[in-house]
């Protein structure tokens, strides 16, 4: 084998050649330095990987702000289980910050200044008492309505459709609600003429059902008296002169004081043999008679989504306010018995919920 034969061999071999030292020291030292020059990359990128996996993930921080805890908790854990659908688990990328007065309305102010303390990304709200106050404390942090009367009429929004500040989220209100409840009444006390509608007046959402009320009393013929609950003592009065105007029936209208009140106000109803319907489906919880209106578990859970599309980027002037889409009808058939009243077959088979 000639000598260039046998180096062609060799290189194929990888085996240097004995008449290439030079070379192959040479060769030797460059094979060393891109080594070392691969080594301190990867040391390089195994570091910046390493920095990568420690740095924490940020967590969202979500404020809830409530009146109170008397509604059922069923309605929070709708929000937390709809949160755990949109890949949100709580201790690892969500924290809530649960804020309740338990009925101390004048405390609300301080709680949710306390939420705008802990720089919360967004702060849900249970209604227009806690919706006011986070109002009154920032006007930059995000906040998502659940379950507001009028958000229009109190001055939360200035439209549905294009809310224009930091408040969005969902209203409760449907302006048919009032007198479908009423309907409801005349359906259950055929000889209805004389209605006692008791709740917070002054509140914007039920200013609007009242006035829906009064045009459907029109057309069914029924005598209304309005009263006014300001505070825990007008329930018992106001049942006092509904008894005293000899009222048929009673409609409640919503609101903080009244479904804080609503264990006392159901058993009035019932004790004075007073038909009432009732405009959140708590009063079912507790004894009540009669429930139609929207389903404020949904609305819960929908607010959820309204949180995730805010903590994507999303601005609240841009997410119209929803109306209810989705509205339940409960009978208790144990509270018609024990005042003596018979629920027709027709308005029966319409109820989505029969409590025997």
């Amino acid at each position: 084998m000639s000598s260039e034969q046998e180096k062609t061999v060799n290189k194929r071999l990888l085996i240097p050649s004995l008449s290439s030292g030079s070379d192959n020291r040479k060769s030797k030292i460059q094979n060393r330095k891109w080594a070392g020059m691969v080594a301190i990359g990867v040391a390089f990128a195994m570091c910046g990987a390493v920095a990568q996996a420690q740095q924490p993930k940020k967590v969202a921080r979500i404020g809830f702000l409530a009146a109170t805890t008397a509604a059922s908790p069923a309605r929070f854990e709708a929000f937390r289980q709809a949160l755990r659908e949109l890949g949100y688990v709580e201790g690892k990328n969500i924290v809530i910050e649960w804020r309740r007065a338990e009925g101390k309305f004048d405390q609300l102010p301080d709680l949710a200044t306390e939420l705008v303390r802990l720089k919360v990304d967004v702060i849900v709200t249970a209604g227009a008492a806690s919706t006011r106050p986070a109002k009154e404390a920032t006007v930059t942090i995000p906040i998502v309505m659940t379950a507001d009367n009028d958000p229009v009429g109190s001055g939360f929004v200035a439209s549905l459709a294009r809310p224009g500040g930091n408040i969005t989220g969902l209203s409760q209100m449907a302006p048919e609600l009032a007198g479908k409840r009423l309907e409801l009444l005349k359906e259950i006390v055929p000889k209805l003429s004389r209605v006692v509608v008791l709740g917070e007046l002054k509140n914007p959402g039920n200013a609007q059902a009242l006035r829906e009320t009064e045009l459907a009393a029109g057309a069914f013929g029924v005598q209304l008296q309005s009263l006014d609950v300001r505070g825990p003592k007008d329930i018992e009065t106001g049942f006092q002169a509904a008894i005293k105007g000899r009222a048929d029936a009673v409609l409640m209208l919503g609101g903080p004081v009244a479904t804080a009140q609503r264990v006392q106000i159901v058993e009035i109803a019932a004790k004075n043999r007073l038909p009432a319907i009732y405009p959140q489906s708590d009063y079912m919880d507790v004894g009540g008679l009669m429930f139609y209106g929207p389903s404020i578990s949904d609305l819960f859970r929908r607010a959820a989504t309204y949180v995730d599309k805010i903590l994507k980027g999303a601005k609240p002037a841009d997410l119209p306010v929803e109306q209810p889409t989705t509205f339940e009808f409960i009978i208790n058939l144990k509270a018609a018995k024990q005042i003596g009243l018979t629920i027709p077959p027709n308005v029966l088979v319409r109820a989505d919920k029969v409590i025997k």
